[in-house]
């Protein structure tokens, strides 16, 4: 099989396998939900969690503004793993405890 063949059916299991972008959260009545995180528009926090879809529809979700976007992150981290298996993931932004990390580390 060549290098293409072999990247195609590798990218196909990691989208099959991870629902094709599909992130699980939760209702506030407690009733799991499983939502495309590619057609998230933009998540708010005012006092619950509200997601915006591209299509205009709005979720209320229990889960914090920050645990959706770190499923969202989590997701596409491996999505890119999948495509680039040698990838360590050090191209990715850095969060403000990494970089307080970086800078006591240089001194």
């Amino acid at each position: 099989m060549s290098w293409v063949g072999d990247f195609c059916r590798r990218y196909a299991q990691q989208l099959l396998g991870s629902e094709l972008g599909m992130i699980q959260l939760t209702r506030l009545n407690s009733h799991p939900l499983t939502v495309n995180s590619d057609l998230i528009k933009f998540i708010e926090h005012a006092p619950d969690t509200l997601i915006t879809l591209i299509n205009g529809e709005k979720i209320v979700v229990r889960e914090s503004t920050d645990e959706v976007l770190k499923r969202i992150v989590e997701f596409r981290r491996s999505v890119l793993q999948g495509i680039f298996p040698a990838w360590d993931g050090s191209a990715l932004p850095f969060t403000d405890k990494d970089k307080k990390e970086v800078e006591e580390t240089k001194g």
